[in-house]
């Protein structure tokens, strides 16, 4: 059992004494009594003491007791007008007493229960909070970790990566060399090309005219 629950039930037993008590119902003694020089009425009399007043025995014999008042006084009392419980307005008003302490520590009790049970919601959110974010940096670690598991594998690939680069840039190299040899060997043959119709031009132009004199020199001797 949580201790705010402790509480509750404490505060309820406790309601119910308090409870239980305030039902008892006490006897007012109102008395005067007097204080003699001695053991007899026919002493003279010191003083007189209302009820409830605390009187400090000094001497007890069968019919009187020597005692001592609050201011100091000492005399001779008759023991029935004495007893040695707290008459019952001095234990009502040490009741009374408990009940207002009483009551004033239900309402502290009250006040810290109310106090406690803020704290602890205040505790379950947090704790809800701090579960959220420890779920969170769980999974950034395990994130982590399965990253730093592979960093050879990773430098392999990136070796690789940069292999099949430096190849396909010799390849683009070779191709290119390629190209420009195609591109040389082209001019080359339009050159030749032209130069062997010009060539020829020249030829035909050469032979053409002796083809038509010897044409003519046939037909001028038939």
């Amino acid at each position: 059992m949580t201790r705010p629950y402790r509480l509750i039930l404490g505060l309820c037993l406790f309601s119910l004494t308090i409870t239980a008590s305030a039902e008892v119902r006490y006897v007012i003694d109102n008395l005067i009594i007097t204080m003699r020089s001695g053991q007899s009425t026919q002493h003279q009399v010191l003083r007189t003491w209302p009820s409830n007043t605390q009187l400090e025995i000094l001497e007890t014999t069968k019919k009187y007791s020597r005692v001592r008042g609050p201011d100091g006084t000492e005399g001779w009392v008759l023991n029935q007008y004495i007893t040695a419980k707290p008459t019952a307005k001095l234990r009502l008003a040490a009741t009374q007493k408990k009940l207002a302490r009483a009551e004033k520590e239900n309402a502290r009790l009250t006040t810290e229960l109310t106090k406690l049970q803020n704290q602890e919601n205040a505790l379950s959110k947090q704790q809800r909070e701090l579960s959220s974010d420890n779920k969170k940096q769980l999974d950034e670690l395990t994130h982590l970790r399965r990253v730093a598991a592979k960093p050879l594998k990773l430098e392999n690939e990136n070796q690789r990566l940069k292999k099949g680069l430096l190849e396909l840039e010799g390849q683009h190299e070779l191709l290119r060399q390629e190209n420009q040899m195609l591109t040389d060997s082209s001019d080359r043959d339009w050159f030749l090309n032209g130069a062997g119709v010009v060539v020829l031009g020249i030829i035909i132009g050469l032979v053409a005219p002796r083809l038509r004199m010897r044409k003519k020199s046939k037909w001028g001797s038939l």
